[in-house]
């Protein structure tokens, strides 16, 4: 909740219902004498201190329609939200994996305290004989993880939609491979036994994608879009992006270019664009950026690009960095809408890198949206720590894109594989439920290593070791060339023990299991905060300070879930 002014005199309550008379939850209330954003409790009610004995404001909730009205301090201010009358919608929802021939459900979205998380759906087992083939998206997203690691940092439990375990396994270096002269991906797989569940198996796909010739990355033009609005006025917000900013400025080329968007009272031009080699005139304008009013996020989109487009550099590096808690309150705010807009601004050739903060109302459901549609990825940050990883130290793999619209097609071998399931890569419920949905590839930076993680039922027969047990294909489409290269690979049925597996794959499967964990996977009921301990403490490589981190992390979320469940795996090496 924003501050409250010192002059503070008047109480203005209330309660807000739907026609039914429904108590409704977390609708936005935002005061127009200052700005500031209030939302309603639990049962619909509402208690607000004000320097107003009356006061404008504007009630919105996703589904309902948007009132303005004046709030009287001497009354019970009890009012009512009308739904929105359906409309048709022809916009395309984005899958981020199709199991061919399954349909979906009803659409939900779930809400903590003002965040909004878009609502998943668990993979389940796919039966082999009636659907041999998954294919999924490939990208460089990596903010679940580090937006886990504040809740539990806070002492807090984690919504089970903010876990998508894809971006948990991006977090981590998993042991980088060179591909060959000339490909854009390094593929390699192992399977061995799944140590969640006795009898079942786990197959790794782990792809490390090129790394770009550092002394021949292209200029880049560079549109920082930064929310200046009243609720970024809070020392995990305004104050850490421009710390994070500046930061990455540090690292700029002479040959690139930034320009700087502001929004949230107003929209405009705060920095010309300027070359990176006056860093004190960049740094300078970062400075003195300040917060206040409110978020008119859609203009400050609109500007942002118009401005990358007006210094367009052909094949070159052409990318507005959004970063923001998400929080659009004025102009285009449902997520149709923003993903609508930004899917006619990527046709522009300009990629899109979205930069979450905050807690309390960080809307991660509409940054995903906008970074996933706008050919671009995202990435929370929850310190300045944090801000260094992305910004710094993984430059390249943040902002160089060596493949477009990266997919990943598996077709299982019915001979070999009775069921899968693919863990993570999660589909939004809405989007299941949509028939006019499309599966779209992810952008993949310079030098990224990825990893997928199926598990899977064997069947009754035995199986010859050497046969197939599924073929790979990765389908992409280079930066700045319109035609599609693929990568295929075979893998066979040979199985290691777990315990053998190289330790960047114990240490996947580890953090695998910590995110079904978090999210109570039904298909890890009978698996224990130990078991992930014994799985990862064997696995950590020495001075690898994110793997020594993530056992600090387990060891909060072992107090904040723990249940008592002994440990069920055994690691035979030990």
């Amino acid at each position: 909740m924003a501050g409250i002014s010192t002059k503070a005199q008047y109480y203005i309550r209330g309660e807000i219902k739907d026609e039914t008379q429904k108590s409704l939850a977390n609708v936005k209330i935002i005061f127009h004498s200052t700005g500031y954003i209030y939302y309603s409790g639990t049962y619909g009610g509402f208690g607000i201190t004000s320097s107003n004995s009356t006061d404008t404001a504007t009630l919105s909730l996703e589904g309902y329609q948007t009132r303005t009205l004046v709030l009287d301090s001497r009354k019970e201010n009890n009012l009512v939200l009308k739904l929105k009358a359906k409309k048709e919608n022809n916009q395309e929802r984005r899958l981020m994996s199709v199991t061919r021939d399954l349909k979906g459900s009803e659409p939900t979205r779930s809400s903590l305290n003002g965040e909004t998380y878009s609502s998943l759906r668990e993979n389940e087992f796919m039966p082999v004989d009636r659907f041999p083939a998954i294919d999924f998206a490939l990208n460089t997203d990596k903010a679940s993880y580090s937006n886990i690691r504040r809740f539990l940092n806070m002492g807090n439990t984690v919504p089970p939609d903010a876990v998508r375990i894809e971006e948990m396994l991006n977090y981590f270096d998993l042991n980088y491979e060179e591909p060959d002269p000339g490909a854009v991906f390094k593929v390699d797989t192992k399977l061995s036994d799944c140590p969640w569940k006795p009898g079942n198996e786990l197959f790794f796909i782990k792809a490390s994608a090129k790394k770009l010739n550092l002394d021949k990355i292209p200029a880049s033009n560079f549109v920082f879009l930064i929310d200046v609005s009243g609720s970024m006025d809070m020392p995990n917000r305004l104050p850490l992006l421009k710390a994070a900013f500046k930061l990455m400025v540090n690292n700029l080329r002479n040959i690139d270019t930034v320009s700087i968007v502001v929004y949230g009272g107003t929209v405009g031009v705060w920095l010309v664009p300027t070359s990176g080699a006056d860093k004190e005139k960049i740094n300078k304008a970062i400075e003195e950026l300040d917060a206040g009013g409110s978020t008119a996020g859609e203009s400050g989109i609109r500007s942002a690009y118009r401005l990358a487009q007006s210094q367009f550099i052909p094949n070159g590096n052409n990318r507005v960095i959004l970063a923001t808690d998400g929080d659009f309150n004025v102009g285009q705010t449902s997520e149709e809408d923003l993903e609508r807009l930004i899917t006619q601004q990527r046709q522009l050739g300009i990629y899109l890198t979205c930069l979450g903060v905050g807690m309390g109302n960080y809307k991660d459901s509409k940054l995903e949206v906008l970074a996933k549609k706008g050919n671009g990825n995202f990435a929370y940050l929850d310190d300045e720590k944090e801000a260094e990883k992305v910004l710094v130290k993984e430059l390249t793999q943040t902002m160089y894109a060596v493949a477009d619209d990266a997919l990943l097609h598996v077709k299982f071998n019915p001979e070999t594989v009775k069921d899968y399931r693919l863990v993570g890569f999660e589909n939004k419920i809405a989007a299941i439920s949509d028939t006019s949905s499309i599966l779209e590839g992810g952008e993949v930076g310079s030098g990224h290593t990825l990893m997928a993680i199926f598990e899977i039922e064997r069947p009754s027969w035995v199986v010859d070791s050497s046969a197939n047990l599924a073929n790979i294909e990765i389908t992409c489409k280079v930066p700045n060339d319109s035609g599609r290269i693929q990568h295929n690979i075979t893998a066979t049925a040979t199985s290691t023990s777990f315990a053998a597996l190289p330790q960047t794959y114990r240490f996947a499967a580890g953090i695998s299991l910590f995110g079904q964990l978090l999210k109570d996977s039904k298909y890890t009921k009978q698996a224990s905060w130990a078991d992930v301990q014994n799985i990862v403490q064997p696995s950590i490589q020495a001075g690898n300070h994110l793997q020594e981190e993530f056992l600090l992390i387990l060891e909060k979320a072992k107090k904040i879930y723990y249940k008592g469940k002994p440990s069920r795996f055994r690691n035979s090496s030990r």
